[in-house]
C-alpha cells in the first residue's frame, strides 16, 4: 500500500522512518500543506494519490497551552480533521485511520477506560477544547461510513513520548518538558522545579510502537468503533522524573510546585480489543528503555531540537 501520513514531521510521524514495513510510506508536514485550509488537504491527497491515510496532524500541547488557547485548539483541530476526511472521501481514499487521545474520555468514567464510554460525559476541564475536537473525529468518521461507505477508523493512544518530540516549555507534554528542565538544570548546576506534586499516574506509549500499531491496524481493523492502542502500564509522574534524572545523571534536587495544575490523578485504559487482534504486550517497548533512548537522543541533538531552536 501507498500510505500517506499527515503530521509526518512530528514525533509519531518521524517514528515511521524506523519501522519495518513493505508499504510505501509518504510523510508530509505542515510546511508542505496547510491542513487548516481545505485547499491544502485537497492538494495533499491529489499530489500523492495514496491508497490509505494515517491522519496524525493536529495542534497539540500540554496543560498550559491547552488552557491558555482553549478556543484555538478546538477551532484548528476541527478544521484540520474536517478537511482531511472531506478530501479523502471526495477523492475516494480506501481507508483512513485517525488518531484520537485518551483525553477524550469523560472526567468521571469507570476504570479502566473502555471505548464505549467516550461520549458518556464531559472531558476534563483542563483541555476540553482539544478533547471535544478529537471526539468529533469519531463522529465524523462514523458519519462518512454511514453515508458514503467509507472505511474510516479511529485509534486512541494514551500519553506518547519519543525522539523528535516538542521541547517548548510553553507547549510541550510532560516528558519532554521534564527532560529539558532537568537537563538544563544540570548544565547550570541548579535545582529543578516541576509542576504539581508528582503523584498522578499515567500510561506512556513509545512513538515507534504507535507507528507499528497503526500499520498493524490498517491490515487488521475495520470496525466503526474507536480502539484503544496504548501500553497500559501505569507509572507516577514522580517516577518518570526520577528515571529522567538518573538517565541524565542529574544530581540536583527535584522540587515540586504544588500551586501548578497536575491534571487528572489517573486515567488507565483498556487495550483488550487490540490484544484480541493479535497484538502482544511484549510488542511494546519497555518504558525505561524507550525513555532512555529519548534522553540520549535529546543530549545528542541539544539545543537543535523542536521547541528550542
Amino acid at each position: 500500500m501507498r500510505i500517506l501520513i499527515t503530521g509526518g514531521t512530528g514525533m509519531v510521524g518521524s517514528a515511521f522512518k524506523n519501522i519495518e514495513t513493505e508499504n510505501e510510506l509518504i510523510c508530509v508536514g505542515s510546511q508542505e500543506y496547510n491542513l487548516v485550509n481545505f485547499s491544502g488537504a485537497q492538494r495533499m491527497v491529489q499530489d500523492h494519490e495514496p491508497h490509505t491515510i494515517i491522519h496524525l496532524a493536529a495542534r497539540v500541547g500540554g496543560i498550559k497551552a491547552n488552557t491558555d488557547f482553549m478556543a484555538d485548539f478546538y477551532t484548528d483541530n476541527i478544521k484540520i480533521n474536517t478537511n482531511v476526511l472531506m478530501a479523502a472521501q471526495q477523492i475516494g481514499i480506501k481507508k483512513v485511520i485517525s488518531l484520537l487521545s485518551t483525553c477524550i474520555y469523560p472526567d468521571n468514567a469507570t476504570y479502566p477506560l473502555t471505548e464505549d464510554q467516550i461520549h458518556n460525559g464531559p472531558p476534563h476541564e483542563s483541555n476540553f477544547g482539544y478533547a471535544y475536537a478529537k471526539r468529533m473525529i469519531d463522529i465524523h468518521s462514523r458519519a462518512y461510513r454511514q453515508q458514503y461507505g467509507c472505511n474510516f477508523i479511529t485509534a486512541v493512544p494514551n500519553n506518547l513520548f519519543g525522539e523528535n518530540d516538542n521541547f517548548d516549555l510553553e507547549n510541550s507534554h510532560v516528558i519532554p518538558a521534564m527532560i529539558r528542565k532537568i537537563y538544563e538544570a544540570k548544565i547550570k548546576n541548579e535545582h529543578v522545579v516541576l509542576w504539581g506534586d508528582g503523584s498522578p499516574l499515567r500510561e506512556f506509549t513509545y512513538s515507534k510502537d504507535l507507528a507499528d500499531i497503526l500499520v498493524f491496524l490498517l491490515e487488521h481493523y475495520d470496525d466503526p468503533e474507536p480502539i484503544n492502542v496504548g501500553n497500559t502500564e501505569e507509572i507516577s509522574i514522580k517516577e518518570v522524573a526520577e528515571v529522567i534524572a538518573d538517565t541524565l545523571e542529574f544530581k540536583g534536587e527535584i522540587m515540586w510546585d504544588v500551586t501548578k495544575p497536575k491534571g487528572q490523578f489517573r486515567k488507565p485504559s483498556d487495550n483488550s480489543k487490540l490484544m484480541g487482534l493479535g497484538w502482544r504486550e511484549e510488542n511494546y517497548t519497555p518504558f525505561k528503555e524507550g525513555l532512555t533512548n529519548m534522553c540520549k537522543w535529546f543530549i545528542m541533538n541539544y539545543p537543535h531540537v523542536r521547541g528550542i531552536r
